[in-house]
């Protein structure tokens, strides 16, 4: 992507969003473009600011990150990345995320470059895992044993 990546932060902790929006706004091809404190914010925000990826929290007042996911995903061309970033790792939780649209799910304990580099990805068309999440997801595709209707038979398209 030749210009800046253009980031929205979703987080209701006044403190989380000033410190992403120092770590980001330092780094090199981003540039955040609007903060929501809110789910309900979110696509008014999205609608003003067009930013490319979307950080959003997950459980926030009145509308939680989940539902304002699925709200962004329109199908267009436009739709913003959506990377959830959370301190809940619940294997349901997600489920719901990546169901709901999300391009990725990260910890809030991530490095910092990690993060970064995330919304790279995203904005580029890529999924992005924390590795914590992904041992998980492994883990529990693993364990699966239902050979039925539905189930992955290991074919790779």
């Amino acid at each position: 992507m030749d210009t800046p990546v253009r980031v929205l932060l979703v987080d209701d902790d006044p403190l989380v969003l000033t410190g992403l929006r120092i770590m980001l706004s330092g780094a090199p091809g981003l540039t955040v473009v609007g903060e929501a404190a809110d789910g309900e914010q979110v696509v008014a925000a999205v609608a003003e600011h067009r930013p490319h990826v979307v950080l959003m929290d997950v459980r926030m007042p009145r509308l939680d990150g989940i539902a304002a996911t699925r709200a962004l995903r329109t199908g267009g061309a436009d739709d913003p990345q959506v990377i959830v970033l959370t301190t809940f790792d619940a294997d349901d939780t997600v489920a719901r995320a990546l169901r709901a649209g999300a391009a990725g799910y990260l910890l809030k304990h991530t490095e910092p470059e990690r993060i970064v580099e995330a919304v790279h990805r995203a904005a580029v068309g890529e999924p992005v895992l924390s590795p914590a999440v992904a041992r998980a997801l492994m883990d529990r595709v693993a364990a699966t044993t239902d050979h039925g209707a539905g189930a992955w038979d290991g074919a790779v398209d």
